[in-house]
């Protein structure tokens, strides 16, 4: 994958307009110093058109290099908010396993770090262009003047380009290594932020985490991020050195050339200074696009990893219909052999699941509670065997369409700042009647399907998150663990009213639960221990 490839067909004609554009600023700039050549050398007796040529080409080089870098920030812009949205999305189609083995740190990683630096190296494409364009025009018109001075001056610069690319090649190693260690860094930047009350008091805790994980990772980016920096400051002067031995050459040499003419001396000198520009800008941009290029493979890599042979999602919405019933046959998931839970095998499991009922899941920890959850709601797909909705088996062409009959509250759950996705006659208006209920009037408002603030103890989020499935109306209800973060009044209102409220309507209700004390209010009681459903 390129750079190039990065940009969107819509956005293409941005990017072919901004370097053609750039390409007539370079081609404006070159000609304005060969004019200025010409001007010098004929002094008063100059023609007055050089004069409105001279403005001619000023405008036109002012107008086209204001023009080409909006379109440029047009183009990085697009390019930015088209990588996040591609990655979102290629987030949202790729199967929970997959995600938790890539991991969280090398997904934020990507889709901050990663992504900016690609967006600059794209949009820096146009200058490149440009600068190249200048330097362009500048040897037709040295080649003009003189073309075997041009071929001298230009195989310098050549080899000074070979000797400039072998001395960025370490640079370019070091900043892959300081691009391998910011997802390090990631990851201890979330366990600063989700573990910084464990932190908070455990000093002995909090020192070796700075000391062993923090310090070590920001230290070695710093020395990485530096070593690759000098290393190109060292190429870049060698660059100098050669270029201004370049001029000091044209200086001492040509003026005892025979056969030089005045006009060659001052065009040779002007153009070579002028020169310098360009070619400090094309050095310059080399640690953005070698950034762009680390942080491409970066992005390729994790978008093949990303990238499932059928979208794990549908882009559409897709209505869940009547639940007639549910089986699971024969279901086996199996983990990996690498990551957490490597070797546990849930399964063979053999239930069924009907419209009304509630069914507890019980279990000592580790017996596979969770895992059976999400393969029943169709985060996790089967290693064996088949789910059944309606009688109909569940896929990888039917698989999103499946978990829209589940509205669930995990253990781990998200609570979003609103009613994200759902709509209908009153929504404020119920979410509000619920909010009462669960004794959360008080503490927040609903205003246009978003939530006033979700800072709330945990015990009140969870009833938060009990709302929104509950304004969700699916067919079938996962709830995880729900009453275990709930004093005694509301056990009582989730296990007698909600629950039995839910099978009234004819909703399938799987509760996972140590309350052994409630477990006489459901239908079923099924029992797992090491994987093997027992009841």
């Amino acid at each position: 994958m390129s750079l190039l490839s990065l940009i969107d067909r819509r956005a293409r004609w941005l990017a072919a307009a901004a370097t053609a554009v750039g390409l007539l600023s370079g081609a404006a700039s070159a000609s304005l110093i060969a004019l200025v050549n010409t001007a010098l050398v004929r002094g008063r007796n100059a023609p007055v058109w050089l004069v409105a040529a001279f403005v001619g080409l000023l405008v036109t080089k002012v107008v086209t290099n204001a023009l080409a870098r909006a379109l440029l920030n047009h183009l990085a812009q697009r390019t930015l908010s088209g990588l996040c949205r591609t990655l979102s999305q290629k987030v949202l189609a790729t199967p929970l396993r997959d995600l938790e083995r890539v991991g969280i740190a090398r997904i934020l990683s990507a889709l901050t770090d990663d992504v900016a630096a690609i967006a600059w190296a794209v949009s820096n494409v146009p200058a490149v262009a440009m600068n190249l364009a200048i330097l362009a025009g500048c040897a037709v018109y040295l080649g003009w003047l003189s073309w075997p001075i041009m071929l001298a001056v230009f195989g310098v610069l050549l080899l000074g380009a070979v000797a400039y690319r072998v001395l960025v090649y370490r640079a370019f190693r070091y900043l892959q290594r300081a691009r391998d260690t910011r997802d390090e860094l990631f990851r201890h930047f979330r366990t600063l932020t989700e573990g910084v009350k464990e932190l908070k008091l455990h000093a002995e805790r909090r020192r070796a985490f700075m000391q062993e994980r923090l310090e070590p990772a920001v230290e070695a980016l710093r020395r990485d991020s530096l070593s690759g920096l000098w290393h190109h400051i060292v190429a870049s002067g060698w660059s100098q050195v050669l270029f201004y031995a370049a001029l000091g050459a044209l200086v001492f040499t040509l003026p005892r050339l025979p056969g030089v003419t005045t006009e060659t001396l001052t065009g040779y000198l002007l153009v070579t200074l002028y020169m310098m520009t360009p070619v400090w800008g094309l050095i310059d941009s080399w640690p953005t696009f070698a950034r762009g290029r680390i942080a491409l493979a970066k992005v390729s890599d994790l978008g093949v990893t990303l990238s499932p042979a059928l979208a794990d999602v549908s882009e559409g919405a897709i209505a869940p219909g009547s639940f007639e019933g549910l089986e699971l046959d024969a279901v086996v998931f199996a983990y990996g052999e690498n990551g957490d839970n490597a070797g546990f095998v849930l399964g063979p499991v053999d239930v069924s699941l009907r419209p009304g009922e509630v069914v507890f899941l019980v279990g000592g920890n580790g017996s596979g509670k969770s895992t059976f959850v999400k393969v029943l709601t169709g985060l996790y797909p089967p290693s064996m065997g088949a789910l059944r909705l309606n009688g109909r088996i569940v896929d990888d062409k039917n698989r999103d369409w499946y978990r829209q009959h589940f509205a669930a509250v995990f253990s781990d759950f998200y609570l979003f700042d609103g009613l994200l996705g759902l709509g209908g006659d009153d929504i404020d208006g119920r979410a509000q009647r619920y909010l009462v209920r669960l004794g959360l009037e008080g503490k927040l408002r609903v205003e246009g399907g978003r939530f006033s603030t979700t800072a709330l103890s945990q015990g009140q989020r969870k009833r938060l998150a009990l709302l929104t499935a509950f304004l969700e109306d699916r067919p079938i209800y996962v709830f995880d663990e729900w009453a275990a973060d709930q004093d005694v009044h509301y056990r009582d209102i989730f296990y007698r009213e909600i629950l039995p409220e839910l099978k009234s309507r004819g909703k399938t209700v799987v509760v996972i639960s140590h309350d052994d004390r409630y477990y006489h209010l459901g239908d079923r009681i099924l029992k797992l221990e090491y994987g093997t459903l027992l009841s």
